[in-house]
């Protein structure tokens, strides 16, 4: 099951984020932006600091921490701080919370039990590759 959390050393100590349905949709609301437009900017340098300190934070209290306290470690670790301090980490809360976090294996049970069968093509005169496809 892909639930998107992730354990990064951040700040004073390790701490579990995630960005569940409802952080990204408040995301939405505090960046004005998709999810994936945040993320755009967050990794090609057209970010906002809002972009990273709400990552941040909505990743903590999605990752069971109170708003209180999300909110005072924000304020201490990232808006005190130098913007590229909290960058990456902001990239890969936001990364886990739209793709799943990278341990997460999704998929391998069925990848695993399918096949591949090689089919021709009926266009076999041009000097084409056959093509393959999976079935289950």
């Amino acid at each position: 099951m892909r639930d998107a959390k992730i354990d990064l050393d951040w700040a004073d100590s390790t701490y579990t984020f995630r960005l569940a349905w409802g952080q990204i949709a408040e995301l939405q609301e505090k960046t004005d932006a998709g999810p994936y437009v945040v993320l755009n900017r967050l990794h090609n340098g057209q970010w906002r600091v809002e972009d990273i300190s709400n990552v941040l934070r909505l990743g903590l209290i999605g990752g069971g921490m109170s708003p209180a306290e999300a909110l005072k470690k924000v304020r201490t670790y990232v808006e005190a701080r130098p913007p590229l301090e909290s960058l990456i980490h902001a990239q890969a809360v936001l990364a886990a919370g739209l793709m799943g976090a990278p341990e997460e294996t999704v998929g391998e049970r069925e990848a695993a039990s399918l096949e591949v069968v090689s089919t021709s093509s009926p266009t076999g005169s041009l000097d084409l590759p056959p093509s393959t496809e999976q079935v289950p």
